[in-house]
């Protein structure tokens, strides 16, 4: 099949139907570098923060090979994998952490630029620690999502920026001449008797959101069971749970990669890093049908940038089907989402354990 970027698909489709697989941005930062791409040889180009798979797809059909690629989304890695196949490009790249090796001796980056300051922190930190010295990074974005601190981030860690000029509601930074590199570094803080770490990018960072607040007050006492952390970010629900608990095993669970890396630390900050395992998971996929007795869940309600309320009924969904009749699945969710039906609906009977301005908690029992 000959290679389109129109062609280019999402995974999975109720994920965000709002959004395409390919953008403005993707396109201009693929024009920009085009020059620069051609000098990178074998192994020379580093893809960071790529959708489903538009910038390393691109840049593969323009020749690419050994790309070196990091998405935080376990989705967005997927999408590039169906993508590459439908394609036949599979063999062009290779996924990897963030890490050293990611961008190790690397002369071109393409960096879909993150929402979050310290998420690029983290990105740019690396790359200026590890990359080549005459490394070239285009980083690109929506103008709506991009900000002057952005600029601020990326002169901290590279003594030349230049900036393009917009094309369709598009911009592109290009930094050059790398210094003050660092390794990407937990930050930590002790919320409410636990030590929370959170690797940039993590949702509400080394705070506990109100929500999860919320929730950890009203969690009932647990038998000598596993319990599931599902959509975990942070790890501060398995984590409380375990140091309550002491004979309970907790499993955390996140598709974010920086989420299950700051999961891991604030596991083994509290010292019950043997009693919390954390995997990197799309929804509940690797769980089995009916082997657990009780999930702990805050729903995210954004893919990416965009509002989707379409997220939490599938996770619903997967806490029922991984729920044994009788397990119960407490949830916590804004009270204007209205999410009781759709767990009346999909899990079971449904209580109200708490309600205050904002948020409501629930406990459903698997029918």
């Amino acid at each position: 099949m000959t290679f389109s970027l129109d062609g280019l698909r999402r995974w999975p489709d109720v994920e965000a139907p709002d959004l395409v697989a390919t953008d403005a941005a993707d396109r201009l930062l693929l024009d920009e570098s085009a020059a620069a791409r051609s000098t990178a040889g074998d192994r020379g180009l580093v893809v960071i923060g790529d959708g489903y798979g538009a910038l390393t797809l691109g840049a593969a059909a323009d020749g690419g090979r050994g790309i070196r690629v990091h998405q935080d989304p376990l989705t967005g890695e997927r999408a590039l994998a169906a993508n590459a196949e439908r394609f036949g490009l599979g063999d062009t790249f290779v996924s990897l952490p963030l890490s050293p090796e990611l961008v190790r001796g690397a002369r071109i980056v393409l960096l879909r630029l993150p929402r979050s300051l310290d998420a690029l922190r983290d990105i740019a930190g690396l790359i200026a620690a590890h990359a080549a010295a005459d490394v070239v990074v285009f980083a690109g974005g929506r103008v709506k999502h991009m900000t002057l601190a952005m600029n601020e981030v990326l002169h901290a860690h590279f003594a030349r920026l230049d900036v393009t000029h917009a094309r369709q509601k598009s911009r592109a930074l290009v930094a050059r001449e790398p210094h003050d590199g660092r390794d990407p570094v937990p930050t930590r803080a002790t919320r409410d008797g636990i030590v929370v770490c959170a690797y940039g990018g993590a949702f509400a960072g080394a705070s506990i959101d109100i929500g999860t607040r919320f929730l950890l007050d009203h969690l009932p006492p647990l038998a000598d069971d596993t319990a599931i952390d599902f959509a975990c970010g942070t790890g501060v629900i398995a984590t409380a749970l375990a140091l309550r608990h002491p004979s309970l095993r907790l499993l955390a669970c996140d598709q974010s990669a920086a989420a299950v890396a700051s999961a891991r630390a604030t596991a083994d900050a509290n010292g019950v890093a043997d009693r919390v395992q954390v995997v990197r998971d799309d929804m509940l996929g690797a769980q089995p049908d009916a082997g657990a007795s009780f999930i702990a869940l805050n729903p995210p309600f954004h893919s990416g940038s965009a509002v989707h309320e379409g997220l939490a009924p599938r996770m619903f969904a997967e806490a029922a089907r991984v729920l044994r009749p009788g397990g119960e699945l407490w949830t916590v969710w804004n009270s204007g989402l209205r999410y009781r039906p759709a767990l009346e609906r999909t899990v079971g009977p449904t209580r109200q354990i708490a309600r205050n301005a904002k948020f409501t908690v629930t406990a459903s029992t698997r029918r």
